[in-house]
């Protein structure tokens, strides 16, 4: 198997510790320990009586049953924890897809949700978010492209990572409805499910459509992007499966990461909430800097996540004013040539982190601008 350049994590590697202001980033602020502490009531002190010993293939059994009371309604059969989501997709996609499958993804997208299946031997058929729409989800277009195909797996992520477009409650019911004849797996990435402005978050399919499974991340709207921990939410015959390809490759999550993640979760409304309500402000900040600014960007505002793609208008080469941010400005950008060709002239810019972050990071755009 033959994975071409993971483009965003190339760009990444070259900048991302090598800035002082990352408006790049799709997560929200990193916790620090005392904080994690702090707002989920424990003492570090509990360490002390973790034996360094190995958890479980599936995960730790006080992660797993945090897990599950927060998402399965306390199913835990169905929960597995993983190295972050990345490692999700990849036992997912190893494990479902097969040369030939006809596999639909949302684009633009994280690479990884469609590359490792078309390394696999996948054909790739893309659910376009059109940028003349504001990026709107077409489910007329999806449902063409399902009927069309009946593919083996259909991959969308909601919020939607780089754009923030959402669906409704009602357009979710609809995805459903669309997916399910075609008998097809429905991935849905919900890394940034958690964070949403004006409307609640979105259920996850399981209960609806037996065929799902789902991914989530302490990274995004935790800000536990260290402890490199998440889950995926399936049938127990699926991760069964992954178990066994996981045997070749990193056998469980540590328990010392387990522990910090089992005390998120058990805090996760207050965690979250605390995130939003950071993120909401900045998004607001976002917002009033785009419209101060009609003839150099455009954007269509993020319903829920923490980053917006963004068009900047007049320049030639948004590649090259990205690295110049980087370089000249130490301020980090994502050119949209990493979620592909058509979004060449965009950029992903976060707004998770702090407020002086994103107001320092704006002004160093304005004069690349």
């Amino acid at each position: 198997m033959e994975l071409p350049l993971a483009k965003l994590e190339e760009w990444m590697r070259l900048y991302y510790h090598a800035v002082d202001h990352d408006i790049g980033s799709s997560g929200v602020r990193d916790l620090t320990v005392g904080e994690l502490c702090d707002v989920a009531d424990f003492d570090l002190s509990e360490l002390k009586a973790l034996p360094f010993h190995d958890s479980e293939p599936l995960g730790g059994p006080g992660l797993r049953a945090a897990l599950a009371d927060r998402w399965t309604g306390g199913d835990v059969d169905r929960v597995m924890v993983t190295h972050g989501s990345s490692e999700a997709i990849w036992l997912v996609m190893q494990t479902l897809v097969h040369p030939g499958d006809d596999v639909v993804v949302v684009d633009p997208a994280y690479q990884q949700l469609y590359d490792i299946a078309v390394a696999q031997g996948a054909r790739l058929r893309r659910w376009d978010l059109s940028c003349g729409d504001g990026f709107a989800p077409d489910l007329d277009r999806l449902r063409d492209l399902v009927a069309a195909r009946r593919p083996r797996m259909v991959v969308v992520n909601f919020p939607h990572n780089p754009t923030g477009v959402s669906l409704t409650r009602e357009q979710q019911d609809e995805l459903i409805e669309i997916v399910a004849p075609a008998g097809a797996w429905l991935v849905w990435d919900n890394a940034f499910g958690e964070i949403t402005y004006d409307a609640d978050g979105l259920p996850l399919p399981h209960d609806r459509y037996e065929r799902s499974l789902s991914f989530g991340t302490f990274s995004k709207s935790y800000g536990l992007a260290g402890i490199r921990t998440g889950w995926c939410l399936a049938p127990p015959e699926l991760h069964a499966q992954m178990a066994h390809l996981r045997d070749y490759v990193a056998l469980y999550v540590s328990p010392v990461l387990e522990f910090f993640a089992e005390r998120a979760v058990r805090s996760a409304d207050r965690i979250v909430g605390m995130q939003r309500e950071h993120a909401r402000a900045n998004r607001e900040l976002l917002l009033a800097w785009a419209a101060e600014r009609p003839d150099r960007v455009r954007l269509t505002p993020p319903a829920g996540g923490v980053s917006a793609l963004v068009e900047l208008l007049g320049v030639d080469d948004v590649t090259a004013a990205c690295r110049t941010l980087a370089e000249e400005f130490r301020t980090l950008l994502v050119p949209g040539d990493c979620f592909g060709d058509a979004y060449r002239n965009h950029v992903r810019l976060g707004f998770g982190g702090t407020r002086a972050e994103l107001t320092a990071g704006l002004a160093n755009v304005d004069q690349v601008l």
